[in-house]
């Protein structure tokens, strides 16, 4: 195979790979939101450090590389802090006053 092939081989692997993490960030991020809402039905802070701790102290247990564990840290920080986000607008969204119905008969 010639180099621009190969090239073109390993973007569209690539491409594939970012449309599956895609899907798994997404998925990820729908069990934060039902994990938000029992915080919220139970009165919980939505920021947990110990949980995060365990969260990156597991991510960095089973990288087998290439990239390093500050890296994977790094990454999972930001994917964490984007869920917390997520929450904290869900549960904005829960307070915020509600309009009156429509009562036009």
């Amino acid at each position: 195979m010639s180099e621009p092939d190969l090239m073109r081989a390993l973007r569209d692997r690539i491409d594939a790979l970012d449309e599956q993490i895609v899907g798994l960030l997404n998925a990820r991020a729908a069990c934060a939101l039902e994990i938000g809402e029992i915080k919220r039905q139970v009165g919980m802070a939505i920021y947990q450090p110990n949980r995060e701790k365990a969260v990156l102290d597991h991510v960095r247990g089973v990288n087998p590389g290439p990239l390093d564990g500050d890296a994977i840290a790094r990454l999972f920080e930001r994917i964490i802090d984007e869920a917390r986000r997520l929450e904290r607008v869900v549960q904005l969204a829960e307070q915020a006053p509600r309009p009156a119905p429509d009562t036009k008969d």
